[in-house]
């Protein structure tokens, strides 16, 4: 089985934050691999696994780092995958993170998510397989609408909650 994704971080010490786009390609039964590599520290290494990434399976990349954060526009100088860019809080509650891979010159995007956004760099990911895997785009479908039910069954529970102000109605639009 080869990689779908691969999940990179600049260190070790962003896995906590990464374990959420790892257990959501697990959920979601999409092959990945992750590894620790550092624009700064294993410059080598990382044009290695970018340049090789696409003979070896990969289709997406997702790429985390706080800080200086180049990882991600490193790796996307050298490949023509789509890669998604995950800010890592650290200084500046991640705003320097986030700078560092939005602006990125023309023609080397890194599509970019959150300050630690994880998970929506995961789905993301997830989309951009489905437009050519119809396996994935069905699973894609039930993870959505599962979203669709926990909104519907939040709402069910604020129904219960009763306070002598509160005005009874659904989805904006009183029931009277």
């Amino acid at each position: 089985m080869s990689p779908l994704v691969s999940i990179i971080m600049g260190s070790t010490s962003d896995l906590p934050v990464m374990e959420k786009a790892a257990a959501f390609l697990n959920e979601q039964h999409i092959p990945f691999e992750m590894q620790a590599l550092s624009a700064h520290r294993t410059p080598a290494e990382v044009e290695a696994f970018a340049r090789g990434a696409e003979q070896r399976g990969v289709k997406v990349i997702i790429a985390a780092a706080g800080m200086a954060a180049a990882l991600p526009g490193v790796i996307a100088a050298q490949t023509a995958l789509p890669v998604i860019g995950v800010p890592i809080k650290g200084m500046l509650d991640g705003l320097d993170a986030l700078l560092s891979i939005v602006q990125m010159p023309p023609g080397i995007p890194v599509a970019t998510v959150a300050v630690n956004g994880a998970l929506n760099a995961a789905v993301l990911s997830m989309q951009m397989l489905a437009l050519t895997d119809a396996d994935i785009a069905t699973r894609l479908k039930y993870y959505k609408s599962g979203l669709v039910q926990k909104i519907v069954k939040a709402n069910e529970e604020l129904a219960k909650v009763k306070y002598e102000w509160k005005v009874d109605t659904i989805r904006g639009i009183n029931k009277e």
